[in-house]
């Protein structure tokens, strides 16, 4: 079972997902990412106070620091996906598709579908044959 990650206020929530996108940045990029951005000595206290917590890592790079995500992208979205399942929609996976169909209303396209239908149809092929073996 995956470490369970600390809960993140929304600030730090916001840090996170602009390091997710550039990869790995400086507190200055960072700073630029944010919308109504706090001082850059916020921004590093709280880029400290994520790698404390073993949400970031950082390196030095001459007098800078870089920060990186801990955890890769798809491992971060499936502690996060999990969280959602288990806190809203208590466990029940076809409650959490129904309202992203919901929310996605005529945005979803034929393909989309398509995609989905051909997941759902693979994983029901796992299933089968792991129940087979």
């Amino acid at each position: 079972m995956a470490k369970k990650r600390p809960a993140l206020g929304h600030r730090e929530r916001q840090i996170v997902e602009a390091v997710y996108r550039l990869g790995e940045a400086s507190v200055s990029e960072v700073l630029k990412e944010l919308p109504e951005p706090p001082s850059y000595s916020t921004v590093r206290a709280m880029l400290g106070s994520l790698v404390d917590k073993q949400v970031l890592r950082f390196r030095r790079d001459g007098k800078r620091y870089l920060y990186r995500p801990a955890v890769a992208a798809e491992l971060a979205r499936k502690s996060a996906l999990e969280n959602v399942l288990a806190t809203y929609f208590a466990g029940r996976t076809s409650d959490a598709v129904a309202a992203l169909l919901d929310v996605s209303g005529n945005k979803i396209s034929d393909e989309e579908l398509r995609e989905i239908k051909q997941l759902v149809d693979e994983r029901r092929r796992q299933i089968r044959e792991g129940d087979s073996l």
